[in-house]
């Protein structure tokens, strides 16, 4: 019978609806070069990639022998025995071998190569050794290319790109292994969704758990969860996770159910509530970012600004100051009753906003631009016409809001990402509440900041925490999990968005409601 080929060493773990399955590796490609080589096992070890690692991670004992289901122990075995069938179990190899005193197995297998970039002793069936340059170089040399081609870009990519790419696989589904069930998340977001939600295992369920597993934890859309539901889960002390809308989303509208490209999944708390603290805010306070990660954000902000790259859009003609050299000054709506404006937001209506803003600058330009989802008849937040003509001197619903951002002077802001974007242009943000980029040094602040923000932060810490370690992107051409670079790429080749049924259905529903404000106004 003829063996059964080995499988590359690296793969694609199997997320949900991915269209990408495997990795090509590129024709003709060389040997890997000694000192290469030397680099990527460093690199496989810190990343803890390769094998299956998105396997199950079952409860071990302190010290065990791990022995291949196949293999015999050998004379004279103290520790307790702990059998794995490879070929059956698809389990993490890291995890099985991190505590193993020793393995018994084929020094050919996959098992064995994490045994000994682990340095975790490696032996035959009855206890013959197996030195540690068998059970990694030779094997690992067949199984690993020196150049793939990447998923995203369709380019080749160094076998040292990849197994970085394997490492933010990785800490996606560790961070996501006690997720085992989503409530409130609509229909049309949960495909898009899955993915970033998914632990390894079995797919997430996107209902209320029967009876959770301990420990088990639910990802939580709270503004469309029911109460009840999460009232139910935190009687019985199940963990909740709040998830949101990225601060990259799409181009199109949530409101028209256009799906997320990113969401932001915090075990602490919604990362725009300033009562208490979020993972964002714990990376913002104390979190570390090196040279390599600030020249990251560096070039991502450098690319989202010349894009003209919003929340929901991307891309605008240049606009004329409408009054010279006057000080021009943008105050963004917000939908009213959203928990970032109840939360973070401190519940100032858009009309207060900009009562506030006009007290500040009496002699200023004021240009006020409703937010998208209230313009579209969706949302709550609409300001009377007469109200808006006695505080600003100019209304732009139609104009993007980068286009506005990059002509202005500065911005005042309840608690709108308006502001972060704003920040990235380098204009000059007055904040009314208290958003998540509020005192850190980089905003004018009129809300009661959190003493627990103590850290002075430069523009690029910001941009790295905020966009770079704090959400979670989905490439939509591929359907894989991608770093922030692969988003920002994709949104700035996109086209604008075909109106599909439940697309189109939304806007009519909006121009109806619209429709009806006016007669009742």
């Amino acid at each position: 019978m003829k063996p059964q080929r080995a499988l590359p060493f690296l793969r694609v773990p199997p997320f949900p609806g991915a269209k990408v399955r495997t990795l090509q590796s590129v024709a003709g490609a060389s040997a890997l070069p000694s000192d290469t080589a030397a680099k990527c096992i460093e690199l496989l070890r810190a990343q803890r990639v390769g094998g299956t690692y998105w396997g199950a991670q079952p409860t071990l004992p302190d010290r065990y022998l791990l022995v291949e289901a196949s293999e015999a122990p050998g004379q004279n075995v103290t520790e307790p025995i702990v059998r794995w069938d490879t070929g059956v179990d698809e389990f993490d190899p890291w995890h099985m071998l991190a505590g193993a005193t020793a393995f018994v197995g084929d020094p050919n297998s996959e098992a064995a190569i994490v045994a000994a970039l682990l340095q975790v002793p490696l032996f035959r069936s009855g206890g013959e050794p197996v030195p540690v340059e068998a059970g990694l170089t030779d094997p690992l040399a067949v199984r690993l290319p020196s150049a793939v081609v990447n998923p995203f870009s369709g380019k080749p990519m160094e076998l040292s790109e990849l197994i970085e790419l394997s490492g933010h696989w990785r800490r996606l589904i560790d961070a996501n292994r006690s997720i085992g069930a989503a409530v409130g998340f609509a229909f049309w977001k949960q495909a898009h969704v899955a993915p970033l939600l998914w632990g390894g295992g079995d797919q997430v369920e996107f209902k209320e758990p029967a009876s959770p597993a301990p420990g088990q934890a639910v990802a939580v859309w709270r503004v469309k969860a029911a109460p009840a539901t999460i009232r139910r889960l935190e009687r019985r002390g199940v963990p909740l996770i709040d998830v949101e809308d990225g601060f990259l989303r799409s181009a199109g509208l949530g409101a028209d159910c256009v799906p997320p490209l990113s969401i932001v999944a915090d075990r602490l708390g919604a990362y725009f509530d300033h009562q208490a603290p979020s993972e964002l805010e714990g990376l913002l306070e104390t979190g570390r970012f090196d040279s390599a990660l600030l020249a990251r954000a560096k070039r991502l902000r450098e690319t989202i600004v010349v894009a003209g790259l919003g929340k929901y859009e991307r891309g605008a003609p240049p606009l004329e100051r409408p009054a010279g050299g006057r000080c021009t000054l943008l105050v963004t709506g917000q939908v009213e009753d959203d928990r970032s404006v109840l939360t973070g937001g401190l519940g100032l209506t858009n009309l207060e906003v900009l009562q506030r803003a006009r007290a500040d600058a009496p002699d200023a330009h004021i240009i006020y631009k409703p937010h998208p989802d209230v313009e579209a008849g969706h949302r709550t937040g609409a300001i009377a016409a007469s109200a808006t003509a006695q505080l600003a001197d100019q209304v732009a619903a139609d104009q993007p809001i980068a286009a506005l951002l990059d002509m202005v002077d500065g911005v005042h802001v309840n608690s709108s990402l308006s502001g972060f974007e704003a920040l990235l242009r380098g204009k000059a943000v007055t904040v009314h509440g208290v958003p998540f980029y509020a005192g850190w040094g980089l905003t004018i602040d009129r809300g009661p900041v959190p003493a627990r923000r103590t850290r002075r932060l430069s523009l690029d810490e910001l941009v790295a925490a905020t966009l770079l370690l704090y959400p979670r992107y989905l490439d939509p051409l591929t359907g894989l999990p991608c770093p922030a670079e692969i988003v920002v790429e994709r949104l700035c080749a996109a086209q604008p968005n075909s109106t599909g049924l439940l697309v189109a259905s939304r806007r009519l529903q909006g121009k109806l409601r619209r429709g009806l404000r006016r007669l009742v106004a």
